[in-house]
């Protein structure tokens, strides 16, 4: 929307829709995909030709020992970073066919992140830093800011949208960066341990509102986590070792004996 609440035509408009049935076209498709840091005889192979698709309408999480990867498949699926060589495409488009000003448009239109490190504007409240995607679309900073306010209320931060981060919690920073995440509804919703720093209770209520995203026929989420508290929220889980996706689960038998194996 623009600032007297218009709407404004994105490109997530004119994205490919998912097609009905078994055969739907995923919402993520990575194939032989791999990532190199460095050069030569200090070059680190940190993705060793991974395949792997993430389903609409599903939340997947990618499980594994530390340095196994994950994080940094899943910066390249959000286009945070390059891959040296493979296949990828994202929400039925490839990084490599957009120009760079229209991969930023298409991460800020269509892709909500969530990481460790938070990533809050610390000159901004709660409120302010969670109305950004809205303010980037146009919409009035008055009804940007209400809405905001609205989604921290209900995720326990009600008494909080008027703070600045520096006098936030960690788990409550934590809330604020999910909250940014989904309030203006991406189809794609990525996040690198996002119950980390949560208790038990706030952890839940987070995988319920990533849960209610995913479910949703055009949209999907990933998650990467070591919580295994959370593991029961998985529509999917891939696990990774050494660079790879080794093994994917679907369905709650199959995840469970995967996750009990390993």
């Amino acid at each position: 929307m623009n600032a007297e609440g218009t709407t404004i035509p994105s490109r997530a408009a004119a994205l490919p829709e998912p097609e009905p049935g078994k055969d739907a076209t995923p919402a993520v498709a990575v194939r032989g995909l791999s990532k190199r840091f460095g050069a030569g005889d200090a070059a680190v192979l940190a993705l060793n030709e991974v395949d792997l698709e993430v389903a609409y309408g599903e939340l997947t999480m990618l499980v594994g020992p530390s340095g196994c990867g994950k994080t940094t498949l899943l910066c390249v699926i959000a286009g945070l970073l390059d891959r040296s060589a493979g296949h990828i495409e994202v929400l039925g488009i490839d990084p490599d066919d957009l120009s760079p000003g229209e991969r930023v448009r298409f991460r800020r239109e269509n892709l909500g992140f969530v990481f460790q490190q938070f990533n809050l504007l610390p000159s901004l409240t709660a409120a302010e830093n969670v109305a950004v995607p809205l303010l980037a679309r146009g919409l009035k900073r008055s009804l940007a800011i209400r809405r905001a306010a609205e989604l921290l209320a209900t995720m326990g931060m009600k008494d909080r949208v008027g703070h600045l981060p520096r006098y936030l919690s960690g788990g409550q920073q934590q809330r604020v960066a999910l909250a940014r995440a989904v309030i203006h509804e991406p189809r794609l919703i990525v996040c690198d341990e996002p119950t980390s720093a949560l208790d038990a209770h706030t952890g839940h209520r987070v995988m319920e509102l990533l849960t209610e995203v995913s479910v949703a026929p055009r949209c999907a989420v990933i998650v990467v986590t070591h919580d295994s508290r959370i593991f029961s929220f998985a529509d999917a889980v891939a696990r990774m070792d050494d660079g790879r996706v080794v093994e994917v689960a679907r369905g709650r038998e199959s995840i469970a004996q995967l996750l009990v194996s390993h």
